[in-house]
């Protein structure tokens, strides 16, 4: 049971040096197709702009993208089987570096995605799909 609401949202900055810890447990089993996924919005809403797009299907790929002036960029996809156990809580922190989102799960890094759009025009973190959540940190 997730102890926030899906969607999950949060007005927040990200300026070069944050993160964001993620900790849940995907809320269905792998073999139906779920799937987790975290946007950084440059605005306060679902329609604008992303600057980081992190989506995972379990155990099959993970997505990477931008999306910017309405418009998806080149989609960076990862065939290899994303670190995320069936039914098993992670721990997923995304790191704001200088050049690029450093992304890691359960304390080992997995993913890099260098910076499309300034991270510091971040402006709400929303988490959703078929995830429980059970804290989302932003520092």
């Amino acid at each position: 049971m997730s102890l926030l609401p899906i969607p999950y949202t949060k007005h927040a900055r990200l300026p070069v040096g944050s993160f964001v810890k993620i900790k849940g447990t995907p809320a269905m089993p792998f073999s139906m197709d779920s799937q987790m996924q975290v946007d950084f919005h440059t605005g306060n809403e679902n329609i604008s702009d992303i600057a980081f797009h992190f989506r995972v299907f379990y155990g099959r790929r993970v997505v990477m993208n931008t999306r910017q002036g309405g418009k998806w960029g080149e989609e960076v996809k990862l065939n290899a089987v994303p670190p995320f156990e069936d039914e098993q809580p992670f721990d997923l922190t995304i790191l704001v570096q200088s050049d690029a989102y450093q992304v890691s799960v359960n304390g080992r890094e997995y993913y890099k995605f260098p910076h499309r759009l300034e991270p510091g025009t971040v402006k709400m973190i929303q988490v959703w799909r078929e995830v429980s959540l059970t804290s989302v940190t932003v520092a």
